[in-house]
């Protein structure tokens, strides 16, 4: 097949580019605003492309022209400070990314969503696909996935006749993400060890995450690629992950505080610019369900091969060890690049990202 990757040196991006490739038989071509060097660029038409801008039109037009598949992976998490920038990037990239399917007529597109697209949850029961996706109303990226899945329905009801894929993982995680999210989540002045030096964490006992493997998620794709299944599908490991399990796993003692003071600290930690996750995080985690993964597990033959508090267990250790891979986004954290960066080009919440 000829298959066509936005986002595809992220997280998700460069494992499922790996393990496409892995099986020799595809054409497959990457976008990306920094293609990637080196072994990460062998077997794979690079092409750049920033899909926060209309200029990208021309480039999805040719890259899209005669693709069997668009696994459209493309989203933004940083700077938390530039919601007009991420909006662009998330949502006017989901509309230029079907403009550009509907032009060239792409037979199938797989969407990359979110259990962020959800609703918030009215218990704590698991829930299906048939879950409303309208977001939590105070987290951005919950709000800009949900306006996604908007773009997504009026595709389909306009009779474009793509078969359209929409997968909703829970967060999405593995060690070699660990100095992405140092990057994105921790303040350039603390150094990856300090995440073992941590003696207390402050959250409410709540918090319930669904998490799943980054590379659970990239086996969901090629299932779906060969069965050529359509509509919702959500992934998740079977196992959550609470407050007690993240405390558990830093190495830390739960001190349980209620949400509204955590989330008012966070929120002042924010807007000073001393830590760049903005409280929209919080608010799903309290806010969002559980997922039933009971449609992947029947009509795609998946399953997730490591549990939730596993996946964050590795996530922990990747951050622990600035774990690193072979692409721009994956690239290696130091606390010295990260202070380097922050004096050439602003904190990475408020900075345009190379």
């Amino acid at each position: 097949m000829r298959i066509v990757v936005t986002g595809a040196t992220g997280n998700i991006g460069s494992a499922l580019v790996r393990r496409l490739r892995a099986e020799g038989t595809h054409d497959l071509v990457g976008l990306a605003r920094r293609p990637p060097s080196g072994p990460e660029s062998r077997g794979v038409d690079w092409r750049p492309a920033d899909l926060s801008t209309g200029a990208c039109h021309e480039t999805l037009i040719e890259a899209f022209d005669g693709a069997d598949a668009v696994v459209h992976l493309a989203w933004g998490f940083q700077p938390s400070h530039n919601l007009a920038y991420l909006a662009e990037l998330g949502i006017g990239g989901t509309r230029r990314v079907l403009r550009a399917v509907t032009v060239t007529g792409v037979p199938h597109l797989v969407h990359m969503s979110s259990v962020g697209a959800y609703a918030p949850k009215k218990d704590d029961r698991p829930v299906d696909e048939s879950w409303p996706t309208r977001g939590v109303p105070s987290s951005r990226y919950s709000r800009h996935k949900a306006a996604a899945e908007r773009l997504l329905d009026s595709h389909e009801a306009s009779g474009a006749g793509t078969l359209v894929t929409r997968l909703r993982p829970g967060i999405v995680g593995r060690r070699a993400a660990g100095s992405s999210l140092l990057r994105y989540g921790v303040p350039a002045l603390v150094p990856a060890r300090a995440l073992g030096l941590l003696p207390v964490l402050p959250m409410d006992r709540r918090l319930t995450i669904p998490m799943v493997h980054t590379d659970d998620v990239a086996e969901a794709i090629v299932a779906v690629l060969r069965r050529r299944a359509g509509g919702p599908f959500n992934l998740a490991a079977d196992t959550p992950v609470t407050a007690a399990v993240i405390a558990d796993t830093l190495g830390a003692r739960l001190v349980h505080v209620p949400s509204a003071v955590v989330r008012a600290a966070m929120s002042a930690a924010w807007h000073a610019h001393l830590q760049q996750v903005d409280t929209g995080w919080l608010d799903m985690g309290l806010a969002l369900p559980t997922l039933d993964t009971t449609r992947a597990r029947a009509e795609l033959g998946w399953a997730p091969t490591k549990d939730g508090p596993e996946v964050l267990a590795e996530v922990i250790e990747g951050m622990r060890e600035a774990a690193s891979d072979g692409t721009p986004v994956l690239r290696p954290r130091t606390v010295t690049g990260a202070l380097g960066d922050a004096v050439r080009r602003g904190p990475v919440a408020v900075r345009r990202l190379p």
